[in-house]
C-alpha cells in the first residue's frame, strides 16, 4: 500500500517514467502483430496456391530472367511436350501440365478491350486443362475452364480474372461476350473467383487464360515454358521430386556427371522468400524497440534512485520499528514493477489499436495481435521492472538505519 501511495503522490513523475515503457512495448508488439499477420497471410496464399504443387523451370525461384547468371540463361528451354512425358513416366504424380506466360515482367505488354473499356498490363497465360488441377488457385466462379477440345482445336476462347471482368463488364454478364486481346478477338468462357494476389499484385485477378495451342500459335516468341506437377497426399513429396528430376534428366539428355540444367521449385518458395525478407526486418525492429525499452528501463531506475534518496528518513524509521531488508527491497521492487506493468498494459492496448487501424485501412496487411505477444508484452514489462528496479531496491534495503534517521 505504501508503494502504491508513493506512486499516486508523484503522478507526473510516474507518468513520464511510464511513457518510455509505453513507447518501447507499443513498438515491439505493433511490429510483431504486423509480421505475424503477414506470415499468416503468406501461409494462406501458399495453401491456396497448392501446397503439394511443384514447378519446373530454367531459373531458380525469384530470379529475374533478364538479370540471371549466364549458367542459367545458357540452359535449354523446356518444351511444351515435357508435361506429357512426366505424366507417362512419373507414377508418383497425379498430374502434370505445361504453360507459357506473356507478361510485363518478361518485358512484354498486353491489353484486353471490350468496346470503349480497356485493361492494360494483364498477364496472358496459355494452359492445358490439367492446369486447373495442378494449381487450384485458379477457381472458375462463372462459366468454365479451358477444355481439351479448346486445346485440340486452338480455339480463340479466354477465361479472365475477376477484376478484369469488373472493369470491362461493370453491368453485363461477360460470359459469351467477345473481347480483343492484343488486337485479336476471343470469346469469354469463364471468370475466375476474386484473388488480388500478394498485396494487390500478381493475383488471379490480373490473368487472362487461353488454350496452350492458341498461345503457341499467337506468341511463338514467348519461348519460356514452365511445368507444374501435383503430388497426391499419400505420396511423399521427396519421392515425386526424385522421379521428376530423373525423368527430366533423361528427357533433356543430361550427362550423369553434370548438374541439373533445370530447377524444381516447391510452392512454399513464397513463404521461404518471405521469411528471409522478414528475418532482417524482425532483427532491425527488435533492436530499435529494445533501445526504447532500454531508455524506459533507465528512466525507471532513475526515478527509483531519486525516490530512495527522497525517502531515506522514511526507510530509517521503518527499519527502526522492525522492517527487514527483504520488506524494504520488495516495497521498492513493487513500485518499479507497477510502473512498468502499467506502461506495458497501455503499450499493449495501443499496439492492439495500431493493429486494428492497419487491418482496417490496409486490408492487404492483416496485422494480428496474438495472445502470445500479449503475454510476452506483460512479461517484458515485469522483466524490465525487476531488472532496472532491483539496484535501487537493493540500495534502499542496505541503508544503515542510524544514518537514515539523521539524514536531512
Amino acid at each position: 500500500m505504501i508503494a502504491f501511495d508513493t506512486l499516486r503522490a508523484s503522478r507526473v513523475r510516474s507518468a513520464l517514467t511510464i511513457l518510455g515503457i509505453v513507447i518501447g512495448v507499443t513498438s515491439v508488439i505493433s511490429v510483431a502483430a504486423i509480421i505475424e499477420g503477414l506470415n499468416k497471410f503468406i501461409q494462406d496464399k501458399v495453401a491456396a496456391f497448392g501446397p503439394r504443387t511443384n514447378f519446373v523451370g530454367r531459373f531458380p525461384a525469384g530470379t529475374d530472367p533478364s538479370r540471371a547468371a549466364d549458367k542459367y540463361r545458357s540452359r535449354k528451354y523446356l518444351n511444351y511436350s515435357d508435361a506429357e512425358y512426366l505424366r507417362a513416366h512419373c507414377p508418383s504424380i497425379s498430374t502434370a501440365t505445361s504453360f507459357g506466360t506473356r507478361a510485363f515482367f518478361f518485358g512484354e505488354s498486353n491489353d484486353i478491350r471490350f468496346g470503349a473499356e480497356k485493361v492494360e498490363r494483364v498477364i496472358i497465360r496459355g494452359v492445358e486443362p490439367e492446369y486447373a488441377d495442378a494449381i487450384p488457385l485458379f477457381v472458375v466462379e462463372r462459366g468454365r475452364f479451358i477444355s481439351k477440345y479448346d486445346v485440340d482445336h486452338a480455339l480463340p476462347v479466354v477465361a479472365i480474372g475477376f477484376a478484369i471482368a469488373e472493369s470491362l463488364f461493370p453491368s453485363v454478364d461477360p460470359i459469351g461476350k467477345t473481347v480483343r486481346i492484343n488486337g485479336k478477338l476471343y470469346e469469354v468462357i469463364g471468370v475466375f473467383a476474386h484473388d488480388p494476389g500478394l498485396f494487390g499484385f500478381g493475383g488471379v485477378d490480373d490473368f487472362v487464360i487461353i488454350p496452350l495451342t492458341e498461345f503457341r500459335k499467337r506468341y511463338p516468341e514467348s519461348k519460356e515454358v514452365f511445368l507444374a506437377y501435383l503430388t497426391p497426399p499419400e505420396i511423399p513429396m521427396e519421392q515425386s521430386r526424385d522421379e521428376v528430376v530423373e525423368a527430366m534428366r533423361r528427357l533433356r539428355h543430361t550427362p550423369v556427371t553434370a548438374e541439373d540444367d533445370f530447377e524444381v521449385i516447391s510452392s512454399d518458395f513464397l513463404s521461404t522468400l518471405w521469411n528471409q525478407l522478414t528475418g532482417a526486418v524482425v532483427i532491425l525492429t527488435t533492436v530499435i524497440s529494445s533501445i526504447g525499452l532500454l531508455v524506459g528501463g533507465i528512466g525507471v531506475m532513475n526515478i527509483m534512485l531519486i525516490s530512495v534518496t527522497e525517502r531515506t528518513k522514511e526507510i530509517g524509521i521503518r527499519k527502526a520499528v522492525g522492517a527487514r531488508r527483504s520488506e524494504i527491497r520488495v516495497q521498492f521492487l513493487i513500485e518499479a514493477v507497477v510502473l512498468t506493468l502499467v506502461g506495458g498494459a497501455i503499450g499493449i492496448a495501443l499496439a492492439a489499436l495500431v493493429a486494428f487501424l492497419i487491418r482496417t485501412l490496409v486490408p492487404s496487411v492483416p496485422a494480428t495481435l496474438s495472445y502470445l505477444w500479449i503475454t510476452l508484452g506483460v512479461g517484458i514489462s515485469i522483466g524490465v521492472g525487476l531488472f532496472f528496479g532491483y539496484y535501487p531496491a537493493n540500495r534502499a534495503a542496505n541503508l544503515d538505519p542510524i544514518v537514515c534517521l539523521r539524514y536531512e
